[in-house]
């Protein structure tokens, strides 16, 4: 039994910050139905190469980029701007619980499909509008992106070396966050209203949820008073707690805490640093950093990365390798957690990164694949007549 088998969730959104909520949901065994525009669907089919293969090694029209945010949908091709496409979604919408959206502000009420429109054919509807600026402000009018809020709320001040440019992150983390909180918004307002019986409208920012994500970062400049300055692969607050160049690559040192630098510190043969009063706790540590790292650093130029990485799990220091996104994929421990599916696909099987959820009494199944343009919507529309 799926935890959320008994929610229908109907999702207008697309591209990653929407869908990455509903499949949340539909891994959590939520029946999501995908509306997509008859004419090329979720603009992410297209986002590629690379596109999956069939059993025939031929390309398919299913980017990668669609395949990693669309399982356990069903896929739905209607013109929402057709009077007859609003119509259907009145009808449907009359067995949904959830309704999940990413237009522009104000931009599906001349299709009657806003918030106000929904509720009243389903008054206890859960509506979440996912948007770069949220329903109101200066910039509520405009499209956000998760490239230019990363921008616009700070991460990128604070991501990059130091006297290198701002750089954004490798995924779109905004983009991911603002799904993850959607997920867990939608699951606050079902739970009000089975006790209330009362729907409601989440309005859902991009740009407030970069804010939120720039958690101690943001904290240190409310508090301190301080412009966090970009750190490169250094830690704001914790030291040393960042990439060294071992002689034959980098390691990653995480020290947590005194006792951990005082191991630490042995290891690299210098026991001295956790006696020094500018090291021996990470206050001193954090405001001496620019003359403590270059003595780690000459340290353990000494050794390959395998010995100090053999070495500081053996004494229980964090730390390890930088893996590329295959070493990643492949490593043992991955492999046990079963972090790679194989989900059967029209084209033969796709294979996909698992959810890292592990229920003990409701498991998340992959046994149905991120749709085909369409695939569902004679089942669906079917259940409407």
């Amino acid at each position: 039994m799926s935890a959320l088998k008994h929610l229908r969730i109907l999702d207008l959104s697309r591209v990653l910050a929407g869908p990455w909520a509903t499949q949340q949901l539909a891994d959590m065994g939520a029946d999501v139905i995908k509306i997509e525009k008859p004419d090329g669907g979720d603009d992410t089919r297209g986002w590629g190469p690379p596109f999956l293969r069939d059993r025939h090694g031929e390309s398919t029209r299913e980017a990668a980029y669609y395949l990693c945010t669309n399982r356990g949908k069903r896929s739905v091709a209607l013109d929402i701007a057709s009077t007859e496409g609003q119509a259907v979604l009145h009808e449907l919408v009359k067995s949904c619980d959830v309704v999940v959206e990413n237009f522009k502000v104000g931009g599906l009420a001349k299709y009657r499909l806003d918030y106000a429109s929904l509720a009243a054919i389903k008054p206890d509807l859960v509506y979440c509008s996912i948007t770069g600026f949220g329903q109101h402000g200066p910039r509520a009018e405009q499209a956000g992106y998760d490239f230019m809020i990363q921008g616009l709320g700070g991460l990128m001040s604070i991501t990059g070396e130091p006297q290198g440019e701002p750089q954004k992150v490798g995924v779109a983390v905004t983009d991911l966050f603002t799904g993850m909180y959607a997920t867990v918004a939608i699951l606050a307002a079902l739970a009000h209203r089975d006790r209330s019986g009362e729907g409601q409208h989440i309005d859902l920012a991009l740009f407030d949820c970069q804010l939120a994500m720039l958690a101690n970062v943001a904290s240190n400049h409310l508090v301190g008073g301080v412009e966090p300055p970009r750190y490169g692969n250094a830690h704001a607050n914790i030291v040393p707690y960042q990439a060294f160049a071992a002689s034959d690559g980098h390691v990653i040192v995480a020290v947590g805490n005194d006792s951990q630098f005082a191991r630490f510190a042995e290891l690299c043969g210098h026991p001295e640093w956790a006696q020094d009063a500018r090291y021996s706790s990470n206050k001193g540590r954090v405001t001496h950093r620019d003359s403590l790292i270059p003595l780690i650093q000459a340290a353990l130029a000494q050794a390959p990365r395998a010995h100090w990485i053999g070495q500081m799990e053996r004494l229980g220091i964090p730390g390890g390798p930088i893996n590329t996104i295959p070493e990643a994929l492949h490593e043992p421990q991955a492999q046990a957690r079963g972090a790679v599916v194989e989900i059967p696909h029209p084209a033969g099987t796709v294979r996909m990164v698992a959810n890292p959820i592990k229920f003990s009494r409701t498991p998340i199944s992959y046994d149905v694949a991120p749709p085909t343009l369409g695939q569902h919507t004679a089942d669906v529309l079917g259940t409407l007549n």
